[in-house]
């Protein structure tokens, strides 16, 4: 959320959707509402299209690496003393610091 002092509102819009909604109060309150009612047409206009909403992403995916690349990826974890998970989370943000 962020608030216009200018014009006296609490705007914002749910993160980590494709999908846009927006939302807007003139207190914390109202905008509180205007989210949940955001939320709430949201779901009735996916319900309305025959369509499933869409959700945030859960930080859990499954990736298939093939059998040699996993057990070369467990043995530099394990040299490293970290989990597979760990590696592959640190390998992940190398791999965002060094992206266009």
């Amino acid at each position: 959320m962020e608030v216009d002092t200018e014009a006296r509102r609490i705007h914002g819009r749910v993160v980590g959707l494709r999908d846009v909604i927006t939302f807007e109060g003139s207190t914390v309150d109202d905008a509180e509402q205007a989210f949940r009612d955001s939320i709430d047409d949201y779901l009735e206009f996916c319900q309305s299209r025959g369509e499933r909403p869409e959700r945030p992403y859960s930080g859990n995916f499954q990736v298939r690496l093939g059998p040699d690349l996993h057990r070369q990826l467990a043995l530099l974890a394990e040299s490293q003393s970290l989990s597979l998970n760990e590696l592959i989370r640190h390998l992940a943000h190398q791999a965002l610091d060094h992206a266009p």
